[in-house]
């Protein structure tokens, strides 16, 4: 198993900045392509990046320019820098990881989310 524990979240006002991060842990394990999600109440969870192994991140449009997503493979750890917050950025933020235990099977892990509040 792969465990996932967020942190960094909490209470900013508008134009704030925050930074996630994302601990994996576990015995032996292999992670790939790590995600931020978010979901805000009343609707669904939405992907908000991804980084790959490699490094390479991937945004979705409305926050292009204002997150950065990174990830250090020697501490098995992501983050999300948030900068320009606004209130729309509220919400639980999750991570995500593919990873494996066993070096064949890969499955989906998730942490259990940070809250994030932004101020107007």
């Amino acid at each position: 198993q792969v465990q996932l524990v967020e942190s960094g979240g909490g209470l900013v006002q508008t134009g704030g900045s925050l930074r996630l991060s994302c601990a994996a842990s576990g015995r032996t394990f292999r992670l790939g392509t790590m995600s931020w999600y978010r979901q805000a109440p009343g609707k669904q969870r939405e992907l908000v990046a991804t980084i790959t192994n490699g490094g390479t991140p991937n945004y979705t449009d409305s926050v292009k320019g204002r997150f950065a997503i990174s990830r250090d493979n020697a501490k098995n750890t992501m983050y999300l820098q948030m900068n320009s917050l606004k209130p729309e950025d509220t919400a639980v933020y999750y991570c995500k990881a593919r990873g494996t235990v066993s070096g064949t099977v890969w499955n989906d892990y998730w942490g259990r989310g940070t809250q994030v509040t932004v101020s107007s």
